[in-house]
């Protein structure tokens, strides 16, 4: 990924998710459709006609077209429709959708999935970003992700039927070129990029991810930005809305799952990362992962 800030890059590079498609169809005459109270982020992207996308709290319905995508970063209350209007969408019926058809002149194809954001970094990262980003397929900036688009589309106009697991990959890597040219024009984002955005903090952020074994402490960080104890505490939570106790945790657990899936052993992994004893690194990492590292390690051994 390119852009002015290879710490920015390393950030959205380091995003983990996976992506899971569970509508490849279309939809025809009055109709809306929600995955809100799934508890899941979404993502819709349109290969064919038009809809509309209403969110809760926002007055203005977003009309989208064929070439664009929305990609719903919370569970919200939201619903897309044939209808512009925000009480005649809510009075559509859902409906079954019926299977592609190219040659249709009427209707909306729609290919719908999850999408699963990994704890630690990941969340940090996610929790800054907006409610939901849409991708303009007439934006000037976005040709990367007009590309990706296309094979999408391709691969749903497939004999006899697109693959789930190549659409699952097409909008996953969609999701990354929309993110990249998302952060790229928004330089006002909190969180971690924020973070990165800013030459004190940046410097101190890449300090702790090439250095995460160091014994990082309140003083030692807040020397690194020029700032005193209690100065870089509170201008380090209100930039990147979290505390450097919590940054500093995700980047030790982030570095620690890189190394494990390497195969090094539980030992020499939580001394690289700054844990004195492997007790309390495994009651971390476990926290952190849902999993022991002993059994995180043997998982990807198997894949």
């Amino acid at each position: 990924m390119n852009s002015a800030s290879p710490l920015i890059d390393w950030l959205l590079e380091s995003l983990e998710l996976d992506a899971s498609v569970f509508h490849v169809g279309r939809y025809c005459g009055g109709w809306h459709a929600s995955t809100h109270g799934l508890a899941r982020s979404s993502f819709h992207v349109l290969v064919q006609g038009r809809c509309w996308l209403h969110v809760d709290g926002h007055d203005d319905a977003e009309r989208l077209d064929t070439g664009d995508a929305v990609f719903l970063l919370r569970d919200l209350p939201y619903r897309l429709s044939s209808e512009a209007g925000a009480d005649a969408a809510q009075r559509q019926p859902r409906m079954e959708m019926l299977a592609l058809d190219n040659g249709a002149s009427d209707g909306v194809g729609l290919v719908c999935g999850f999408f699963h954001f990994h704890s630690g970094l990941s969340s940090l990262i996610v929790d800054a970003l907006p409610d939901f980003i849409i991708l303009r397929a007439d934006e000037p900036s976005s040709s990367a992700a007009r590309s990706v688009f296309e094979l999408i589309l391709q691969e749903c106009q497939r004999v006899p039927g697109p693959s789930s697991a190549l659409l699952e990959r097409l909008s996953h890597l969609l999701f990354l070129y929309v993110l990249r040219q998302h952060v790229g024009d928004n330089p006002t984002l909190g969180g971690l990029v924020a973070l990165a955005r800013q030459p004190g903090f940046a410097a101190l952020l890449q300090q702790m991810i090439e250095r995460p074994e160091q014994p990082w402490t309140l003083e030692s960080m807040a020397a690194c930005t020029g700032l005193s104890r209690s100065a870089f505490f509170k201008r380090f939570n209100e930039i990147a809305g979290q505390s450097p106790g919590n940054v500093l945790l995700a980047l030790r657990m982030r570095h620690a799952a890189q190394l494990l899936k390497s195969n090094q052993t539980v030992e020499h992994v939580a001394g690289a990362v700054g844990y004195q004893s492997v007790s309390a690194f495994t009651r971390a990492f476990t926290k952190a992962e849902g999993v022991q590292p002993g059994a995180y390690r043997k998982q990807h051994e198997k894949r």
